[in-house]
């Protein structure tokens, strides 16, 4: 698995849709897919199932070749300054998961793929995952493959979602990422796309993929997808 670059883009909405796709569409220039993290709803009262073009822009990404990934139901924070399901017990977890999936089943945007808002999960989610046929784990510092209980080494670089914005933290993502694929490793680079509307973290973004692509180290461009057969598919 080593020697991929993966690109994820979280906070999609009506209110960011314009940014994300100039910034998809740079990527797609690049041969770059993208990994969306997709929760039914967010923060300040926004429900997916009511953003029609966003569906249909999800839709048309994924069919593109790009990546959906299920984050999270609501972004609720069962503790304080804890991630929705990084305390959560297996039942509770798993209510919510099973809410989640039906709501993007239902807008066609299943996936057997699952990244937490704030990249942590409790024991019980893990157990509550599997259980509902998830495949795909991605956390703040590794990949897990739920069907072969494996797990590859690999932390996430983001901005926004838990992570710093500040300037010097954006130079530090491109320099770690470029270190990454210096040495054949897997560059995770994450976004919370209002920061897209942003010059320095967009172009930081940019930059750390494209210094991961001018390394040999670098041979292909993945997404979410350790193994050849593993795919967001339902």
């Amino acid at each position: 698995m080593g020697g991929q670059l993966i690109v994820s883009v979280s906070g999609i909405s009506d209110r960011t849709l314009a940014d994300v796709d100039a910034f998809c569409a740079e990527l797609h220039e690049r041969s770059v897919p993208v990994s969306f993290l997709v929760a039914p709803r967010l923060k300040g009262g926004y429900r997916l199932d009511r953003d029609v073009p966003t569906i249909e822009w999800l839709a048309d990404r994924r069919g593109r070749g790009d990546a959906i990934v299920l984050h999270g139901y609501d972004e609720a924070a069962t503790k304080k300054r804890r991630g929705e399901f990084a305390t959560l017990p297996a039942h509770e977890a798993n209510l919510r998961l099973m809410g989640a999936d039906r709501v993007l089943e239902h807008l066609g945007l299943r996936t057997r793929l699952f990244a937490a808002p704030g990249w942590t999960v409790s024991q019980g989610t893990i157990i509550a995952l599997s259980r509902n046929g998830f495949r795909l784990l991605a956390g703040l510092s590794g990949i897990t493959d739920l069907v072969r209980q494996t797990t590859v080494r690999a932390r996430v670089l983001g901005i926004g979602e838990g992570f710093l914005t500040e300037p010097w933290w954006c130079r530090t993502l491109v320099l770690s990422a470029e270190r990454t694929a210096r040495r054949a490793g897997i560059v995770r680079v994450a976004v919370a796309a209002r920061h897209l509307r942003q010059p320095g973290p967009r172009q930081a973004m940019l930059d750390a993929v494209d210094l991961s692509l001018m390394h040999r180290s670098v041979p292909a461009v993945y997404h979410w997808r350790p193994y050849p057969a593993l795919t967001d598919a339902a």
